[in-house]
């Protein structure tokens, strides 16, 4: 069974890979590859979606307990958020070129790290976790679509790579775009803080401990209630909001992929 889940998790590696570089290809060169390019993405989450299955059904718990489960269920639940923006709004779908590529360093990160198998504490397993950990995908999505519409704007600003993106709406809509996601993402990431202090009072009693990773949650949920209200109050330049946008999106990033990586479990408590 494990040799399945890391040949199901190859395949879509594989097809992640010519989706990237088939976004690129249609960047560069100015070709329609968009129908193709959604296929290849929608392939790869069955492969994933397969690994995935595999390793749920074999050890019997969700795969977010260990970095190598985190990664992999993130990079999984990246690219379904993608796919659907992707098919749903056309007028973005360049940033294909800009999102692919990242999703592929997470995918490298993976492979180094050994695929070793994990137990979930009974404590654990209430149905709060998977609503925390659901709102937190999500959350993590819409604010992957704000950073790479931010990307997109820094180019055109400092006037780089310009015409790979010239079939894109104009900054100040992607801009709007982007503070919609930012919105998004504001409320997702305030029903995980809000799903995640009731998962933790069942698995540890208590709702709030500020632990390295409650603590940087928190961080990231007022930068992005400060970027909100600066753009209201202050409207600020597209570059000011593109580099907060990107800023918040790194903290984030941290948040789940590095302080998981430094810990043993992605919360220290009484388990």
């Amino acid at each position: 069974m494990m040799l399945d889940e890391q040949l199901f998790l190859w395949l879509a590696l594989l097809i992640y890979v010519i989706a990237g570089c088939t976004a690129v290809v249609t960047q560069v060169f100015h070709k329609k590859f968009e129908k193709t390019l959604l296929l290849l993405m929608l392939s790869g989450l069955i492969l994933h979606t397969i690994s995935l299955a595999i390793r749920w059904e074999r050890l019997g718990h969700g795969p977010f307990n260990n970095m190598y489960e985190i990664l992999s269920s993130n990079i999984w639940s990246l690219m379904l958020f993608f796919s659907i923006i992707f098919w749903r709004i056309p007028k973005i779908r360049p940033v294909a070129a800009v999102i692919l590529p990242g999703i592929f360093i997470l995918f490298a990160w993976i492979i180094m790290i050994p695929a070793q198998d994990s137990y979930l504490p009974a404590t654990y397993n209430t149905i709060w976790l998977f609503v925390h950990i659901g709102f937190g995908k999500i959350f993590m999505g819409a604010l992957l679509i704000a950073s790479a519409l931010a990307f997109v704007i820094m180019f055109r600003e400092a006037e780089i790579a310009i015409q790979y993106f010239s079939a894109l709406p104009a900054n100040k809509s992607l801009d709007e775009l982007a503070y919609r996601f930012i919105l998004l993402a504001l409320v997702f990431d305030s029903l995980m803080l809000l799903a995640g202090a009731i998962w933790a009072q069942e698995a540890w009693g208590r709702y709030w401990d500020w632990d390295a990773l409650e603590t940087w949650s928190f961080v990231s949920w007022l930068l992005l209630a400060f970027i909100l209200h600066l753009r209201l109050a202050f409207r600020p330049g597209f570059v000011v909001s593109s580099v907060l946008t990107i800023t918040v999106f790194f903290i984030s990033f941290l948040t789940f992929f590095g302080i998981p990586f430094i810990s043993q479990i992605p919360h220290k408590g009484a388990v």
